[in-house]
Formats: structure tokens, sequence, C-alpha cells
């Protein structure tokens, strides 16, 4: 399969890369800043985009068979979320391209309770204003024509193992016996290649914990 990967400089997309790398695809990362791409390989190409520019996004895509956004904002620019959105599904119908795989947020997951994530006492309140920005953004791929999956991860993200073992969900929360939600990045990027290989998920939200 022939997918550009936005955002594949992030933690998350240098892991969808190398996964998707690991499994015989074509992968072009999509960057702002090329140099930021250390990785070599022979199915492997870079191009630049800016992700909140809709004109951009089409000269990125154009030509490939699949899109996956990996794209995270930094500190304090949590709505360049909901203008990449735009911007990707503006710039995805110019080119277009239908299929859209999103790394998504947990914020909007719901816990047992039906309360969202993000609206819990305990969610931290540094993490709320991207958690929102988030569900904003999922509404803007739910209410366009792409045929999108947005993948949300469990409420703890980190470093690890790829194990290729953990839980799927679809709109709640995934909970361990100890109560607690995590996956590596390393099993994210197998749930997310999966998804790109398979296509469980059309014009739907779905999660992954162990």
């Amino acid at each position: 399969m022939d997918v550009v990967i936005l955002g594949a400089s992030g933690t998350i997309g240098k892991a969808i890369v190398q996964e998707a790398l690991k499994r015989k695809h074509e992968v072009t990362a999509a960057v702002r800043n090329p140099e930021s791409i250390t990785l070599e390989h022979e199915r492997l190409h870079v191009t630049t985009v800016d992700i909140l520019d809709p004109a951009s996004v089409t000269a990125a895509v154009r030509g490939h068979e699949e899109v996956i956004s990996a794209y995270g904002p930094g500190a304090g620019q949590e709505q360049d979320l909901i203008t990449a959105a735009k911007a990707l599904v503006e710039g995805m119908q110019t080119a277009g391209l239908n299929r859209l795989l999103v790394v998504g947020g947990a914020g909007s997951l719901k816990t047992e309770t039906g309360e969202l994530l993000m609206n819990t006492p305990d969610f931290p309140e540094e993490f709320k204003p991207v958690a929102e920005a988030h569900a904003q953004a999922y509404e803007i791929y739910k209410n366009t024509e792409l045929d999108y999956t947005y993948l949300s991860p469990a409420a703890v993200v980190h470093p690890g193992r790829r194990t290729g073992h953990f839980r799927i969900g679809l709109d709640r929360l995934i909970l361990d016996d100890n109560g607690e939600s995590k996956i590596s990045v390393e099993d994210f990027a197998v749930a997310m290649v999966d998804e790109l290989e398979e296509g469980n998920f059309s014009r739907a939200r779905f999660t992954v914990a162990y």
C-alpha cells in the first residue's frame, strides 16, 4: 500500500512509519521540516507539508492511496488541531483522496459512568485544552464524506515494547484489572497499521489498550 503519514516526526508518527515499513508498505513522511526525518529506507520518502494549509495538504497527499495523520500541536497551540482537521478534509477532497486514519485523543472516550474522560475529576487540568481540541476535530471528521477512522489511544501512551497484543474497544475507555488504561507507542502503531491494512472501522472511532 502507498500511504502518506503527516506528523511523521513525532513520537507516535515515527512509530507508525517504522511499523508500516516493517510490513512492506510504501511510506511518504510528510513533515514541516524534512531534516527531522533521520531514518533512511528504500521504501521511505520524505516531503514537506504545512498541515494547516489545505493547498499544502493537497500537494503532499496527491497520488497516494491512504493518509494517516499523526499530527500533534505544541503547547499553547491546541486550536491548531481544529485548523489542521479542516485543512486535511479540504486538502484530501481536492486531491481526490477518500481514506483518512487519524491519531486522536483519549479525552472524549466514555468512562464506566458514561462521563467523558476529560470531564472526570482526576483528568489533568493541563491536558484539557488539547483533549477538547481533539474532540472538536473528531466532530469535523464525523461530519465529512471522507472514509475516516479515528483511533483514540489509552489514557496513557508510553514508549515500550511491541507485543502485538492489546484489547480493542469503540467509544469506551479500556481499563485493565488495576483500573489503569495504558498502551505502548509501539503497539498503538501496530493497531493503526492493522487498520490501514484491514479497514475494520470505516467511518468510525475505536480505541486500544492493554
